[in-house]
């Protein structure tokens, strides 16, 4: 019997050669641009669907009446209504080994490039070349391997970030109260108790954690406040982690030296919060302390390829075999289909 992947929103502007490909003669492909353009025969006969956004409502759900697994193919999974598809049955499983590697390449770049000065001298010397050529003007410098670095987040992008900067001679420690016992006699590195003793002893601090409830503002005026001063925060987990106007007081009165974000609390960003308006403005006080990236932290050819096909694993191992992996609702899963 031929087993249907439904597709409620198609990102992609080609043909979907690759799913196609990786689904295999024997799967039946169901690309739709947009969820309102699904028919009810097609939400009905659909064994599965992967999608990025949840594409139905409280109220819709008994339109996937065949359904037996909802995949969605990237590591966060804050925007799913995982409760929802739990009491309908319906395991909800996401791709969590996608981008690991293009992450923490990405949140290491732009920590090379607020303490290498990168961005500021390529500036400066545009602006004039002769006057400008001061090697020693970047008040953000570090020799790395006098860096205390600290982790938020010890999952597996913390991880690969971690082995990045010990690679570079950096001291780490994390914070992730997640994380069992050994984990930082495993690394060859340090751990720490609280958020506040992390920030109070970095020079740099990177983030890699998931937006859930207890992650929202985790990063806010009080954890700030106690950072050592001139500290370097960057953020390629989720926008939402961090108090952007904390942030913003913080780098204005000298708390924190610079800051690296790929990830914004509104994307595209509302120019009226103060930080990104003093960003874009280039204001005196923050330029070159600030480098903004549009939450592309997770893209390159090979990463764009396992997103639009790791899902298709994951949903038909289940599909033929029951094997269930990756699933974020267990808690809310009952008689699964």
């Amino acid at each position: 019997m031929t087993i249907k992947l439904l597709w409620p929103y198609t990102r992609w502007p080609d043909e979907n050669e690759a799913e196609i490909e990786k689904a295999g003669d024997d799967v039946d492909c169901i690309f739709v641009r947009n969820p309102q353009d699904v028919t009810d025969e097609q939400w009905a006969s659909a064994d599965a669907m992967i999608s990025s956004p949840d594409p139905l409502s409280l109220q819709e759900i008994d339109k996937i009446e065949n359904c037996r697994i909802f995949v969605t193919p990237k590591v966060g999974f804050d925007n799913i209504d995982l409760q929802n598809y739990g009491a309908a049955g319906i395991p909800v499983c996401h791709v969590p080994d996608y981008g690991t590697q293009d992450v923490a390449d990405h949140a290491m770049g732009l920590l090379l490039g607020l303490l290498k000065g990168i961005n500021r001298y390529d500036n400066r010397l545009r602006q004039d070349p002769v006057n400008n050529w001061r090697p020693m003007d970047h008040p953000l410098a570090l020799r790395l391997s006098v860096a205390r670095m600290g982790i938020v987040g010890l999952g597996r992008i913390g991880t690969a970030m971690t082995l990045r900067c010990k690679a570079f001679g950096m001291d780490v420690t994390f914070y992730d109260p997640y994380k069992s016992n050994g984990s930082d006699l495993a690394l060859g590195i340090k751990r720490s108790e609280s958020l506040e003793e992390l920030f109070a002893e970095s020079d740099i601090i990177s983030l890699h954690v998931p937006l859930t409830g207890e992650t929202r503002d985790l990063i806010n005026a009080d954890v700030l406040s106690h950072a050592k001063p001139g500290l370097v925060l960057i953020n390629a987990a989720r926008g939402e982690v961090v108090d952007l106007d904390a942030l913003h007081d913080a780098l204005k009165s000298g708390q924190i030296g610079g800051a690296g974000l790929d990830v914004l609390s509104e994307e595209p960003s509302n120019m009226d919060r103060p930080l990104i308006d003093a960003w874009q403005r280039e204001e005196e006080w923050i330029r070159d302390r600030v480098l903004i990236t549009p939450h592309s932290a997770f893209y390159t050819p090979q990463s764009l390829y396992d997103m639009r096909t790791k899902g298709i694993t994951v949903a038909l191992k289940y599909l033929r075999h029951g094997r269930l992996e990756n699933c974020v609702n267990d808690e809310f899963l009952v008689n699964r289909r």
